[in-house]
């Protein structure tokens, strides 16, 4: 058993989950299809096999009675299920008093109003599972719980802060609550690196001018979506940003020449009028991956989780896993062909927001790309244009694209700003689909949902009502 339970409060749920898990000796493997969905998939197989539990793995996009009856088919008498499986307990619950299946469950959503015994859920012993602990977190619970005599998963702790990050949970403060212990594993463990550095994306990829230009969180006049600005801001440091003709990247830059350039970032943000909360923004903590290639995008978790999003996202999850599980070949080849093609999607998706822009409601705003932007990388999106001039920051934005002939794909994205002000997403989503025959949840600050392709006016009327009281 685990030397030391890593969250107290779930130790518990995690280890009645595991013990069942023991007993089966053959579960399938059931997963949500992103970022967090693969790590918590990579972490729970590895967790597995290491404690001789034969299984299979599959993902789904999402859990619903066609999903969840196809799970049934495969006919394992228990059945894993990770970062999805607690907001769809009702469905579940019915095939479990069927006797189709046993559920063990690690998620971090919403729990429907029904229960099951083997349920490994921060929100269920009052842990905010949208900022505290992901799916991947729960996994990695799971896994400290299923350890033999013979070793413990502390390693697994870099690939469940993969997983957190993916699911949008690091702040400027870092990761927080719960996550903070699954952060002192990896690093006693010596998988994880975490350190305050410049806060801003492709560390570890970017050539120096892209890292400036691209870093759009904090916008800092000139250099910001700025390609010369960010050149000549470069070129006039006293540090030599170029090797044999090259730009170097932020990764190749030693500890002096790093605080050079941030501080040249920072009086360059106070001489533009950039608010101090903001400029506060530009610095945070770094997650690194220690034991991966020095500059490649396996070697920071902001980078990595996007790698994995980029194979989610063409329902490659296979390929993610893949990688996840120590695939440095032909499946690390993959993912990078799909994240360039990824790449190219959302920058094609995003201007395409930004030329027909947003269509206003009282408290809403919301576009429907129909069949131009694909539905698993619309809330992506809508998230960047959050983060741009095209969409107001005062007002969540709402996505629509086409899923079938009969369904539309739903997505929502807001402000840390907006949910301490009250947001909630995840009930915005849930009630308003629901209302027109659909279904939806997620998380407060980004959710989603599914509804019938004639209701989307009556689903917009209805979100804008709910956002207009939560915001109220």
């Amino acid at each position: 058993m685990a030397v030391a339970a890593p969250v107290p409060d779930l130790a518990d749920r995690a280890t009645d989950c595991a013990d069942r898990l023991r007993e089966a000796g053959r579960v399938l493997l059931a997963s949500h299809i992103d970022a967090d969905g693969i790590t918590s998939a990579a972490i729970a197989s590895t967790a597995l096999a290491r404690a001789g539990i034969d299984h299979e793995v599959v993902f789904e996009k999402q859990l619903d009675e066609e999903s969840i009856a196809g799970i049934a088919a495969r006919e394992y008498d228990v059945v894993l299920f990770t970062d999805f499986g607690s907001g769809q307990l009702d469905i579940i619950a019915d095939h479990e008093a069927a006797g189709d299946f046993v559920p063990v469950i690690a998620d971090h959503h919403q729990p429907a109003d029904r229960d099951t015994r083997y349920h490994l859920n921060p929100l269920l012993e009052g842990i905010d599972g949208a900022s505290e602990l992901s799916g991947a977190g729960a996994s990695y619970l799971l896994a400290r719980a299923l350890e033999g005599p013979d070793g413990d998963n502390r390693d697994l702790a870099g690939l469940a802060v993969v997983g957190a990050v993916g699911d949008m949970q690091d702040s400027t403060d870092g990761l927080v609550g719960a996550n903070e212990a699954v952060v002192a594993d990896g690093v006693d463990a010596g998988v994880l690196d975490a350190r305050t550095d410049l806060d801003l994306y492709g560390r570890q990829t970017r050539p120096l001018p892209k890292f400036l230009e691209y870093a759009s969180d904090v916008k800092i006049p000139g250099i910001t979506n700025d390609e010369s600005g960010a050149i000549s801001f470069l070129t006039d440091l006293d540090v030599d940003v170029k090797r044999d003709g090259e730009w170097r990247r932020w990764v190749d830059l030693d500890a002096d020449e790093r605080r050079a350039v941030a501080s040249a970032l920072m009086r360059r943000a106070v001489a533009s009028g950039v608010p101090s909360d903001r400029i506060e923004a530009l610095v945070g903590t770094a997650y690194t991956l220690v034991d991966e290639e020095v500059g490649t995008e396996l070697r920071d978790v902001s980078e990595f989780s996007t790698l994995l999003n980029a194979t989610a996202r063409y329902e490659r999850g296979d390929v993610g896993l893949a990688v996840c599980l120590g695939d440095r070949g032909d499946a690390l080849a993959e993912a990078r062909r799909l994240l360039r093609t990824h790449r190219r999607n959302l920058s094609e998706g995003l201007q395409w927001v930004k030329n027909e822009g947003v269509t206003h409601e009282e408290h809403l705003q919301w576009f429907d790309a129909g069949s131009r932007i694909r539905e698993t990388i619309v809330g992506i999106v809508a998230g960047m244009a959050v983060g741009s001039p095209a969409v107001d920051r005062s007002k969540p934005v709402i996505a629509f694209a086409e899923k079938s002939a009969g369904e539309l794909k739903v997505s929502s994205r807001g402000s840390h700003a907006l949910v301490r002000r009250g947001l909630d997403l995840s009930t915005v989503m849930r009630e308003a689909s629901q209302s027109v025959g659909g279904d939806g949840g997620g998380h407060d600050v980004a959710a989603g949902a599914t509804i019938p392709t004639g209701e989307r006016d009556a689903f917009l009327a209805e979100a804008d009502r709910i956002v207009g009281e939560q915001l109220s």
